[in-house]
């Protein structure tokens, strides 16, 4: 693959420039808090700065690994998944003919944000605030979508 590419002109830089995206650095940075936290919380002593050195690292054990492969995958998921419900929210509704400043938008982001300080300040479980803020966001969406279609509806009849 990378041959033909060469044979073609074209450099390594090129083509992975063409391949990897400023976002995929948040699938990274993702990845490391998932596979650190799992790796933090099963592996006592790691936490600390002073026990990252090799010795304390390799003295994880495969399981802890596997759990911490896959916690990153996890997080990196959940990330997408809440990325891309945000983006395709504010993408879908400025392509309604909405501003990002219209009280409409603004209240699911806005209750989404109130619901990740309220549940991080009660747990202090940062998964536990995200989730909250997520599923008040979207349930916020709902209501609000249900709302202006009422509104508009009773708009186009008393119109």
């Amino acid at each position: 693959m990378w041959a033909s590419d060469q044979r073609a002109g074209v450099s390594l830089q090129s083509a992975l420039s063409d391949r990897v995206r400023p976002w995929h650095l948040l699938d990274v940075a993702a990845f490391l808090f998932g596979a650190g936290s799992s790796i933090r919380r099963t592996s006592p002593g790691v936490g600390e700065l002073t026990d990252l050195s090799l010795v304390a690292i390799t003295g994880i054990s495969l399981l802890t690994t596997v759990t911490a492969v896959a916690s990153g995958l996890l997080a990196v998921v959940v990330l997408r998944f809440t990325v891309g419900t945000l983006w395709g929210y504010a993408v879908e509704y400025a392509n309604a003919g909405g501003q990002w400043s219209d009280t409409p938008f603004l209240v699911p982001v806005g209750g989404g944000l109130v619901a990740v300080v309220a549940a991080y300040a009660a747990t202090e479980s940062l998964g536990t605030a995200a989730w909250a803020g997520f599923w008040t966001f979207v349930a916020a969406a709902g209501v609000v979508a249900v709302a202006v279609s009422f509104a508009a509806g009773y708009r186009e009849t008393s119109g």
